[in-house]
């Protein structure tokens, strides 16, 4: 999960922007469990923004790409 830290905090306090399993080299299977927990707990540096995007494998629906806000640095 380092990954996800350096393209967080890569992103302007405030922005949406989008987390998909490919960027993380994760199959939409890994990527739901993570995007579930997100969906609860808030990411690390973020919330999400919208309605996930889920794709079809194997008659499941599985979370695949998430919209999500960085959190506003505090002032």
């Amino acid at each position: 999960m380092a990954g996800i830290d350096d393209f967080v905090n890569k992103q302007q306090p405030g922005a949406r922007f989008v987390i998909t399993a490919p960027m993380l080299r994760m199959t939409p299977q890994q990527f739901d469990s993570v995007a579930q927990e997100w969906m609860e707990d808030g990411g690390p540096g973020f919330d999400i923004a919208g309605i996930p995007h889920r794709v079809v494998i194997g008659g499941q629906f599985y979370i695949a790409r998430v919209t999500v806000q960085r959190h506003a640095e505090d002032a």
